[in-house]
């Protein structure tokens, strides 16, 4: 089968495209380094044409209140062409607990992609993750002060990008769920907890200060951990930094 991934020269994306190719498919990855823009249209019908399954991977530039203006542009622009080329599969990657944090502006733009792809006429996946490890880098930097990382503790569950390439991939592959999968690293910590485990596992002498009021995770007043039903991937935070 045909899968074309938007956004497939990514960090998620370029994982998906080999994992499809490898179990026999034919995954086209598609991006602006392609010609592929998903904000203005151009190249969506010839990078749909012939596919059976889309799977988006496309993020906004930004996670501030521009991020919902991306999404429904994005959206409608690639649902259009998708039902132009008679698509039968629609995949989507969001974020467990999005629905939760109402004042994140990029958590309620991750909200508005997933009401406009259920509410649309092709059949869907959504498959949301935890946090990925990768960014726990970012994350710091965000509230970097000279010898200092402010960090609130709030819980996070956080997933290697491979294994959430890995549950992409295999939702892809099967027959549309026209719902939701979730996918959770298999430990909780709060973030804090991580920072100090990372800067420790680096050798990185710099101190976590546990800050409620640091970086975009303050927003965060519950949890954005996983249900009781998710799927629990294999890979541990310490092995993955290792």
């Amino acid at each position: 089968m045909k899968f074309a991934v938007i956004g497939g020269t990514g960090l998620i994306g370029s994982r998906v495209v080999k994992n499809l190719n490898a179990a026999g498919h034919e995954a086209v990855p598609h991006s602006q380094s392609t010609g592929v823009d998903v904000i203005g249209g151009q190249g969506l019908d010839e990078a749909v044409a012939g596919a059976g399954v889309v799977v988006n991977l496309t993020n906004s530039p930004t996670f501030d209140e521009a991020s919902p203006a991306f999404f429904r542009t994005s959206m409608d622009n690639l649902l259009a062409a998708a039902r132009k080329g008679g698509v039968g599969h629609f995949v989507i990657l969001s974020i467990v607990g999005a629905d939760r944090v109402p004042e994140l502006d990029y958590y309620g733009a991750k909200v508005l992609q997933e009401d406009l792809l259920a509410a649309g006429p092709i059949p869907y996946s959504i498959v949301r993750a935890t946090q990925f490890m990768e960014f726990m880098d970012a994350t710091m930097s965000w509230t970097a002060d000279g010898d200092t990382v402010r960090l609130p503790a709030t819980p996070i569950q956080p997933i290697a990008a491979k294994d959430v390439a890995e549950a992409v991939t295999e939702v892809a592959m099967g027959a549309p769920l026209n719902g939701v999968r979730n996918i959770a690293g298999p430990e909780i910590f709060s973030l804090d907890e991580v920072g100090r485990i990372t800067l420790s596992r680096k050798g990185d002498n710099r101190t976590v200060v546990t800050d409620p009021t640091a970086g975009m995770f303050a927003a965060v007043k519950g949890d954005i951990l996983t249900d009781k039903d998710a799927h629990l991937a294999p890979t541990r935070y310490t092995d993955w930094l290792s």
